[in-house]
């Protein structure tokens, strides 16, 4: 009985250490151009497998707003840009969307956030007139219905309407859409929301005829002599995503507003692409969006504003393999549909690590047989005696269901119970042992588990 109850403290140390409540968070987008979507049910349970904390929807889908209610995760919910301009013409319209979409879920699903549009400014001029009375009206309907402290309303934009981004001291919004920019700000400051933006640093390369290097858009350190630096300021920026934010501030700056945050609602690289988009590969996605997460984990601000966090959300979590135009386009999500990663990445937010006495795992193989994976799970599971009730339907580690993560897993429990006593990594010829933590492909609380012993706060448990 005791040793139950010293395992529930320990899990529940664990738990409070998967939410940021002061730092950075890194959320993620769902985005539903795909053909095979999971189950809204399924989906959330690979947030939670992952220990995402903050979601961005591009709709109000009243199936995913149930099923993340008491999940305890907060969700971005957004107006679609074919709904703008009746919002925008109609309070009345407005009421009712804040009715149906926001205050019939709250306070069951954690709703802290409505995207009004995506990037409306360039991709859907002819709304822009009506952008900001579209705001204020959801904002009144949000006072009316006493919900204006819970939920921000703010309208993502893309790096488009800032022509010239660098050096970001210099940096300002194109002056064509000034009159909406500075209603946007306005609105923005008197209700103690944020500018959300949309930067890719994978377009700002591709895009960027050589100017920069790639080292420079994948957070990569320079060598001495291409060090990206502002000749007006002498701010060194190591990374685009920093140059881009930074580049955002002085351009807010530039319409006499201060005080202002900036949230990143769309970030990301595609892992596949056409024959002319050499840039779009898994090793510069995996090396991106790695950094990306451990750039924003730091808690720091871009060298304008260095203690002003730069919360962000990835773009996306699964393929949208339906969106119309180039290949890259369709390719830019972290976890296929099935719930596997494209790419190795730790989604958590957490700073707990995991690993055993000698840093050494058994994972399956890539390119394994499925047909010998399956033999290989039979046995781990049966005369091998690893614990695999975990990985079973509905336990906290069946999630992905791919055979190759149920028996990394599998493989990886016997290995670290029996290597000490002859034990070996092969599963014929199926598994290999690496240095890289399993915990980077499966949820770390199930790894944490499996492999017998946490650090938190560098202290050990052992069980």
């Amino acid at each position: 009985m005791m040793h139950k109850k010293w395992i529930g403290g320990v899990l529940l140390l664990l738990f409070g250490m998967f939410t940021s409540v002061l730092g950075a968070f890194i959320g993620i987008n769902i985005g539903t151009d795909v053909s095979d979507l999971p189950s809204e049910t399924d989906t959330v349970a690979l947030l939670k497998a992952h220990q995402i904390s903050h979601v961005r929807l591009y709709n109000a889908d009243t199936h995913m707003l149930k099923a993340l209610s008491n999940s305890g995760i907060e969700v971005m919910v957004g107006v679609t840009n074919e709904e703008v301009l009746g919002i925008g013409q109609s309070p009345s319209t407005a009421a009712a969307w804040i009715n149906k979409n926001v205050a019939a879920y709250l306070p069951s699903t954690n709703i802290t956030a409505i995207a009004v549009g995506s990037e409306v400014l360039t991709s859907i001029p002819h709304a822009a007139p009506v952008l900001v009375s579209a705001m204020n009206s959801l904002h009144k309907a949000l006072v009316a219905s006493n919900l204006n402290y819970q939920v921000k309303i703010s309208t993502p934009q893309s790096m488009d309407i800032i022509p010239k981004p660098f050096p970001p001291s210099t940096a300002g919004f194109n002056l064509s859409w000034g009159p909406t920019i500075y209603q946007i700000l306005q609105f923005i400051k008197n209700t103690n929301s944020y500018y959300m933006l949309n930067a890719y640093p994978y377009y700002g390369y591709t895009e960027g005829n050589g100017i920069f290097p790639l080292d420079y858009a994948l957070f990569r350190p320079l060598p001495s002599v291409k060090q990206i630096v502002d000749p007006n300021t002498l701010f060194h920026y190591t990374s685009m995503f920093d140059a881009m934010v930074d580049a955002t501030y002085y351009s807010i700056e530039a319409f006499n507003f201060s005080g202002i945050s900036i949230v990143v609602t769309e970030s990301g690289w595609p892992w596949f692409g056409g024959s002319n988009e050499p840039d779009a590969n898994t090793g510069n996605a995996q090396t991106y969006t790695n950094n990306l997460i451990r750039r924003v984990l730091n808690d720091s601000g871009p060298p304008s504003q260095p203690k002003l966090p730069i919360n962000t959300y990835i773009y996306e979590l699964f393929n949208e393999d339906e969106r119309p135009g180039p290949v890259s386009g369709k390719n830019w999500g972290v976890l296929f549909t099935n719930g596997s990663s494209v790419y190795p990445l730790s989604l958590s937010t957490s700073n707990q690590n995991t690993g055993n006495s000698s840093g050494v795992f058994c994972v399956a193989k890539a390119d394994a047989d499925p047909d010998k994976l399956q033999d290989g799970l039979n046995w781990a599971c049966g005369q091998g005696q690893a614990n695999c009730t975990p990985i079973q339907k509905g336990q906290r580690c069946y999630l992905p269901n791919t055979i190759a993560n149920h028996a990394s897993y599998a493989f990886n429990d016997y290995y670290q119970k029996m290597q000490s006593v002859g034990g070996t990594c092969d599963f014929d010829d199926t598994a290999m042992t690496t240095t890289v933590d399993p915990s980077k492909f499966l949820s770390t609380f199930c790894y944490a588990l499996t492999i017998g012993y946490v650090w938190v706060h560098q202290t050990l448990f052992l069980y």
